[in-house]
């Protein structure tokens, strides 16, 4: 069984593969904000929230997703292994997956 922690250590991965950085984003009293914030070469920039396979975001997270996005950020929700090689390869731009 895939946990949540399997799929945020592949993304890390995959985007030091890429020479990026996926950095735990923590932001104090700003509940719900995305998991990672993930920097590729070339000074793009996206956020992750990182989910076990088949879970969704909280409505907290979703609305924070949805303000990030309104600002012009890419975030993306992360399910699983596969999907984080995907982000990572993807640069962060608009059509990264989502």
């Amino acid at each position: 069984m895939i946990r949540e922690r399997d799929v945020e250590q592949a993304l890390v991965r995959h985007m030091r593969i890429c020479g990026g950085l996926a950095l735990k984003f923590v932001s104090p009293g700003w509940s719900g904000a995305p998991d990672r914030l993930c920097l590729w070469p070339g000074g793009h920039i996206a956020f992750a929230e990182v989910k076990k396979p088949g879970e969704k975001p909280r409505p907290l997270q979703e609305r924070r997703a949805e303000q990030l996005r309104g600002l012009g950020f890419t975030v993306a929700v992360i399910d699983n292994p596969e999907a984080a090689e995907r982000f990572a390869k993807s640069g962060g731009g608009a059509d990264a997956y989502t």
